[in-house]
């Protein structure tokens, strides 16, 4: 988890836990800019993902209505509770919890509207937690997160390029994603091994629009990408559909028989997924 600078003497006092993945951000216009990528948020609650030693928090402090800091290490929560909680009159909550198991769509109900999310994300759970925001997209407006460049060239990938995958579906179908700068290791302490990518993910869930079930889709996808060197067609044979079901599914979708999934689209990886399940042949993700 990626923390902050500028916090007192106490909270620098806390040590990074390697198990915990933190990396604490000692720059200053890095925090500025990614709290600026957000846009307005003085009518919004913003839930911050590992505020880590609150540098990114207190930014968060005088721009948002509301700020729901979700931290993990007990001891950096108790430091920032008694530092931030009350401070110039802002409404601001520190919790010890744990993102995963955070209820988004209860804060959404609280908050009375849509939630900003904002966050450097441990390197160890940044699928997960991806999929948690995606599992709550419809509790969510925006993010900008943080994470290791690979992990953000694989969520920003077009098709047919070599980062494009599962990943990269399962977050776009959730909403547009943008990259907007990268940090080298030097940027923190104690400096990670990998630059780090910040990105914003606009949510707007792309699932009735294509007319395609949220979990067949998700099954499908599982399917077709389980074996990335292996054809769209030879890794929904392995899954046990039959050749000539997907033969004629390729070619009444438009698909090319030798395809495989990365070179597809979301659309036209949503016009499989109509005809499959319309025929039978596709149900939802176990």
């Amino acid at each position: 988890m990626i923390g902050g600078q500028g916090a007192s003497a106490n909270i620098d006092s806390v040590p990074p836990k390697s198990k915990l993945g933190q990396n604490f951000l000692r720059d200053p216009k890095a925090v500025r800019r990614i709290v600026a990528a957000l846009g307005d948020c003085s009518g919004s609650t913003v839930v911050e993902i590992g505020p880590g030693r609150g540098a990114i928090t207190r930014e968060l402090m005088s721009k948002a209505k509301r700020v729901v800091a979700l931290e993990i290490d007990e001891a950096l929560t108790a430091q920032l509770s008694g530092e931030l909680t009350g401070a110039g009159g802002r409404e601001i909550v520190i919790e010890n919890a744990d993102v995963l198991a955070f209820d988004f769509e209860g804060a959404s109900r609280a908050a009375g509207g849509k939630l900003v999310v904002v966050g450097n994300l441990p390197y160890y759970i940044t699928s997960p937690i991806l999929m948690r925001l995606a599992d709550s997209a419809r509790a969510l407006d925006r993010a900008v997160l943080m994470v290791q460049r690979e992990v953000a060239d694989r969520v920003t990938a077009k098709p047919r390029s070599r980062d494009f995958g599962l990943l990269s579906v399962m977050v776009q179908m959730h909403g547009p994603v943008e990259p907007i700068f990268t940090l080298p290791p030097s940027a923190f302490s104690p400096p990670p091994e990998v630059h780090s990518t910040v990105f914003r993910w606009r949510f707007a869930p792309r699932f009735e629009e294509l007319g395609v079930d949220r979990d067949v889709f998700v099954g499908l996808l599982r399917k077709v990408f389980a074996l990335k060197r292996k054809t769209l067609a030879n890794n929904l044979r392995a899954a046990g559909m039959e050749p000539e079901t997907i033969a004629r599914a390729l070619e009444e979708t438009g698909v090319d028989a030798k395809a495989r999934a990365e070179e597809l689209p979301p659309e036209k990886l949503a016009s499989l997924c109509r005809w499959l399940q319309e025929k039978g042949s596709l149900r939802a993700a176990e």
